[in-house]
């Protein structure tokens, strides 16, 4: 049986089990039913020029999402992103609006995190709250700017027909209070390999373990369900699991947004 096929039946079985069973062994019980592939970021796999042909959704003969994956057919995003694809392949920048919001626009490239944190020194006490606009992109990083985040109390922030993908929603679960406007766009899917060498079984096997442990504990600190990894694991890397609003509800990624909650009923 393909590693994949698990996925569904395993999915079943996780959700029905008490989130602290969860973290004690299921996810790498989904690892080890998947086989050995280890994975980190399609973006941060561009960066390291390790890309597969067709499977960089922000290349320019590319949509600027790549298609869901519903029933094995793939269909776009729920609504197009507001933002061009050149600028949301850029680096991530960061601006300070009105009203304390720090906008974070771009890519999430290697060392996006140095930056953030150096900006959050620099006028960090004018700053309380993050809006994302972003494809996603190195997992280190993002993981880092979610920590740094929950650290200084800040809350996040997804505004209509902003993008929210692949890692991104990683740094998006460290705010305090986090809000997704309504069409606000997010999603997850798998993370995949950035180097060049093809790792052997045992290093690919450990390498998946490892990350996928440390995004899932970091979930698991911010008070995030962990339906929403689950679904990031069973969707290829070339595909996304747009979130529905009631989902964004039932995984806890959003705490206190008016427009979506309309839409969860």
């Amino acid at each position: 049986m393909r590693p994949s096929s698990l996925f569904p039946r395993l999915k079943k079985a996780v959700l029905r089990a008490d989130d602290g069973l969860l973290m004690r062994g299921a996810f790498f019980a989904l690892l080890a039913a998947a086989g050995a592939f280890l994975f980190t970021d399609l973006r941060e796999m561009s960066l390291a020029n390790a890309a597969l042909p067709g499977h960089d959704p922000m290349t320019t003969d590319a949509p600027v999402l790549p298609p869901a994956l519903t029933d094995g057919v793939p269909q776009g995003p729920p609504v197009e992103p507001e933002t061009s694809r050149e600028v949301l392949r850029q680096p991530m920048r960061f601006e300070l609006l009105p009203g304390g919001l720090l906008q974070a626009e771009g890519s999430i490239d290697l060392g996006a995190a140095d930056r953030f944190a150096e900006e959050i020194a620099a006028r960090g006490e004018y700053v309380k709250a993050i809006s994302l606009n972003s494809p996603g992109g190195s997992v280190d990083d993002a993981l880092a700017m979610s920590t740094l985040i929950r650290e200084k109390g800040l809350n996040t922030k997804v505004a209509t027909k902003a993008l929210c993908a692949s890692s991104c929603p990683l740094v998006f679960a460290g705010g305090v209070t986090r809000e997704a406007e309504e069409n606000a766009i997010l999603g997850v899917h798998q993370v995949f390999n950035a180097g060049q060498e093809q790792p052997s079984p045992e290093q690919a096997m450990s390498g998946a373990q490892s990350t996928t442990a440390r995004i899932a504990r970091h979930l698991d600190e911010m008070g995030i369900g962990s339906g929403l990894w689950i679904n990031a694991l069973e969707t290829p890397p070339d595909r996304l699991y747009y979130l529905t609003p009631k989902e964004m509800v039932e995984f806890k990624l959003i705490t206190a947004p008016v427009a979506t909650a309309k839409q969860a009923d």
